[in-house]
């Protein structure tokens, strides 16, 4: 079986039971970056085997995964933080296990974008996650097709990036658009920033 196991955004205490009883009964834990998990692990004394699993090799590491799985081995996959597969490697290891029939368990847990959505006092009964913009290609395309959309939207953006962001989504959703930035989920430091995308910028 593949589970997917979300890890803390922020604070450990957001671990679950359930995830380090799996993680410590798996065979194998497929690690986004394992030097980031070793801490995690070695904070809920696991000593499961660890192997790299990320965007840059996981076209290459799918397939012998994907022959593990069908030989009765227990695989776990977490990411730096959060749920993989949301803005994470996990997509194409979930896809290809469904498309051989491996039985895939995803557990319930952290998403940086949910307690950001919910703590922000944006309308959240209605939603659109777009994760990362292109960086380039197709930005000012994308952002013209957003702007169009009734409902919140959710977007990552690292904080070397976000001034530029700003400007361009007041260039594009009005300067008037009521905005939130959050930043530091479930840390010490945890700030929500509430104004319009001018104010914002």
């Amino acid at each position: 079986m593949l589970y997917i196991v979300p890890t803390p955004v922020g604070n450990l205490d957001d671990m679950t039971f359930r995830a380090v009883k799996v993680l410590k009964e798996a065979d194998l834990i497929l690690a986004e970056d394992t030097r980031t998990s070793s801490v995690l692990l070695k904070h809920f004394d696991i000593h499961t085997p660890m192997q790299s699993h990320h965007k840059f090799n996981e076209h290459a590491t799918v397939g012998p995964l994907a022959e593990r799985l069908e030989a009765g081995e227990n695989i776990a996959l977490i990411s730096d933080a959060g749920t993989p597969g949301i803005s994470d490697p996990g997509f194409m290891l979930v896809r290809e296990c469904r498309r051989l029939g491996v039985e895939v368990t995803v557990l319930p847990g952290p998403t940086a974008f949910v307690p950001a959505l919910v703590g922000s006092g944006l309308p959240c009964d209605r939603f659109v996650f777009e994760g990362f913009l292109p960086p380039k290609k197709g930005r000012a395309t994308r952002l013209a097709l957003l702007a169009e959309d009734p409902r919140t939207v959710v977007i990552y953006e690292s904080p070397v990036r976000l001034p530029r962001t700003l400007r361009q989504l007041a260039e594009a959703f009005g300067e008037d658009r009521e905005a939130c930035v959050a930043r530091e989920i479930s840390k010490i430091h945890e700030t929500f920033h509430n104004g319009t995308l001018k104010e914002l910028s």
